[in-house]
């Protein structure tokens, strides 16, 4: 297998990295590039913003599916100052390649060459590959045999990158998605959560990887429905993402609750059926009449056992999107506000869409408000199609005009 080897800090990686090895890849006569992180380089002062596992992990999560690039922690393992030329001997013999590795250096790299350790024998060792990174050409001055890589200059570096997600710039589309996820939910560089988000369930129990599900979800329900029901279910999360900011609740459990709400409605009601009791309730006569109702029911349990998530008020708000229930938790009404009135329901009462996007703080009295404003259009409208009412719904209905009227 003939390889080629990339090397640097990674601190974070970023689609620079990413992009320059897909040129090589693409370009040049090699089966697979190796990145190699360095614990410290010898050009540079200490690392800071992030640990040697941080950015493995970064690393790790980037290129995730891709056979054609790989990890190796050679560095890190020997700590210390890193030297290229120890890499090499340890990737060779390890790896034993076709030929001699390829060895990729920024053309920003090529006068500083020869202070390099045992830069001679690094010339025996490996081939080189010139990578534009400036506009300069003094690639046409080095003095050893090399390929020069024709590619495009991504004009990013990592520091640039860590300076913007100090200063709360813009910088998330400048790495991977992988990276950014960890960068997020490990506060790397000096990232401050968005306001609204916490990384804590309820008892304390610490949930680092909720974005990460999140991720993992919307993908499935996007593989799992027809297009016009994923952008349904993704405009629902954004209103309860919205409301939730609004409110003082945890935004991503809304995001969360509403991009899964709608995962099981094209489902069969065989499958419905057997998930929806997997709750341990039974089946009113309504839901045994129309088994398609139990679609919140099912997901609520779906997202439990395929997803892990036990957080009671995201599994209730997906649970109760549909027929409500005589108590339900803040982020439930959000949920269910947000499913009757997001942007591509058509027929949402104009007045209420305007009550739900106001972007001004909300009292716990203004949801209460809103929701009952919303439950009793959805009950006119269910009335005026001569639709049942399902028996959560009608006790719903009555608590909160009886509470209204207290």
């Amino acid at each position: 297998m003939k390889l080629a080897i990339l090397g640097g800090s990674f601190n974070p990686i970023h689609i620079g990295h990413l992009f320059l090895a897909d040129t090589v890849l693409s370009t040049l006569d090699y089966d697979r590039i190796i990145f190699v992180p360095a614990f410290q380089s010898p050009l540079k002062i200490p690392l800071d913003g992030a640990s040697s596992l941080d950015r493995m992990d970064m690393l790790a999560a980037s290129i995730a599916g891709n056979p054609r690039m790989s990890l190796d922690n050679c560095e890190i393992r020997r700590k210390g100052v890193s030297y290229t030329v120890d890499t090499l001997k340890d990737i060779i013999a390890r790896y034993e390649p076709e030929g001699k590795p390829g060895l990729i250096l920024g053309n920003d790299l090529v006068s500083s060459f020869e202070r390099w350790q045992s830069h001679q024998e690094i010339a025996e060792l490996a081939d080189f590959i010139v990578a534009k990174r400036t506009s300069s050409d003094e690639a046409q001055n080095f003095p050893y045999p090399c390929k020069i890589l024709t590619n495009e200059i991504i004009d990013i570096s990592s520091h640039q990158i860590r300076e913007k997600i100090n200063q709360n710039g813009n910088w998330r589309y400048l790495v991977p998605s992988g990276a950014r996820l960890i960068i997020e939910e490990r506060a790397l560089y000096g990232h401050a959560p968005e306001t609204g988000t916490i990384n804590t369930l309820e008892n304390g129990q610490k949930d680092n990887n909720l974005a990460e599900t999140i991720i993992r979800i919307e993908n499935d329900v996007l593989r799992s429905m027809d297009f016009d029901r994923y952008i349904h279910s993704r405009n629902v999360a954004l209103l309860s993402w919205d409301l939730c900011l609004r409110f003082g609740l945890d935004a991503k459990k809304g995001y969360l609750a509403g991009i899964a709400h709608d995962m099981c409605k094209e489902l069969g009601d065989e499958r419905l059926i057997r998930l929806a009791l997997a709750d341990g309730g039974r089946l009113s006569k309504l839901e045994q009449k129309k088994p398609g109702l139990l679609h919140a029911r099912a997901a609520a349990v779906l997202v439990k056992k395929k997803y892990g998530i036990t957080c009671e008020d995201i599994l209730e708000a997906i649970r109760y999107h549909t027929t409500g229930a005589s108590e339900m938790c803040s982020l439930a009404k959000v949920v269910y506000i947000a499913d009757k009135l997001e942007i591509s329901r058509p027929g949402v009462d104009s007045e209420l869409k305007k009550l739900s996007t106001l972007r001004s703080s909300g009292t716990n009295a203004e949801l209460e408000a809103l929701f009952l404003a919303v439950l009793d259009d959805t009950v006119a409208h269910l009335k005026s199609r001569q639709l049942d009412l399902s028996y959560g719904t009608r006790r719903l209905l009555a608590a909160m005009h009886r509470r209204n009227h207290e």
